[in-house]
C-alpha cells in the first residue's frame, strides 16, 4: 500500500475511533453506563436494567437523570457536545442531586424491541412510558431523558428530541425540577 494511502487510512481510523469515543454522555458527569443486554421477550430485543442504578441512588440519597441516547443519533451528539462544552457550569449541579444513567442504544432499536427493566419488571418501551405516565408513550425519540426519584417515580414530564435543553439556564431549570 502506498505511504500516502496508509496515512489516509490511519487518519480515517483515528477519526472514526475518536467519533465513537464521544458518542456518549460526557465522562465529566460520571455517568453510570448501562449497555443493553439481549432479551427473549422480542426477536432481537434489547433490555436496559435500571435496578442497580436505583439501588445506588437510594444508598446515596440521590435522584436519577436517565439519558437514552443512540450512538448513531446526530441530535444526541448535539446534546452531548453541549454538555461537554458547559461541563464547568453543569457538572456540580448534576452531581449535587443526581446520578446520571447513560443508556447506550442505537437508532435501529425500535420501540417494540427496546425494554426497560426496573426492580425485576421488564417492559417494552411504550409500556414502560405508560407505566410512568409519560405523555411520549407512543414514540421512541432520541435523545430522551427521564428524571426519577430513587424509587423510580418520575419527577416531571420531560421534553425529548432535537432542541432539548440547549442553554445552561434551561438545563439548570430541569435539574431544579422547574416546569
Amino acid at each position: 500500500m502506498p505511504r500516502v494511502r496508509r496515512v489516509l487510512v490511519w487518519i480515517w481510523l483515528a477519526a472514526a475511533w475518536q467519533g465513537a469515543a464521544v458518542a456518549a454522555f460526557p465522562s465529566a458527569y460520571a455517568p453510570i453506563v448501562v449497555q443493553p443486554v439481549p432479551t427473549n421477550q422480542a426477536p432481537q430485543g434489547q433490555e436496559f436494567d435500571l435496578t442497580p442504578a436505583l439501588k445506588q441512588a437510594r444508598q446515596q440519597h440521590k435522584r436519577l437523570y436517565v439519558y437514552l441516547g443512540a450512538s448513531d443519533c446526530a441530535y444526541c451528539r448535539r446534546y452531548e457536545t453541549f454538555l461537554q462544552k458547559h461541563a464547568a457550569e453543569l457538572v456540580a449541579p448534576f452531581a449535587k442531586d443526581y446520578l446520571v444513567v447513560d443508556l447506550r442504544s442505537q437508532l435501529s432499536f425500535d420501540a417494540p424491541r427496546l425494554f426497560i427493566k426496573v426492580n425485576g419488571r421488564s417492559l417494552p418501551y411504550a409500556d414502560f412510558q405508560r407505566s410512568i405516565g409519560d405523555e411520549r408513550a407512543r414514540l421512541l425519540v432520541y435523545p430522551s431523558v427521564w428524571l426519577f426519584d430513587a424509587d423510580a417515580k418520575p419527577l416531571m414530564q420531560m421534553p425529548a428530541g432535537a432542541g432539548t435543553f440547549e442553554t445552561v439556564p434551561e438545563q439548570l431549570e430541569i435539574l431544579r425540577l422547574e416546569q
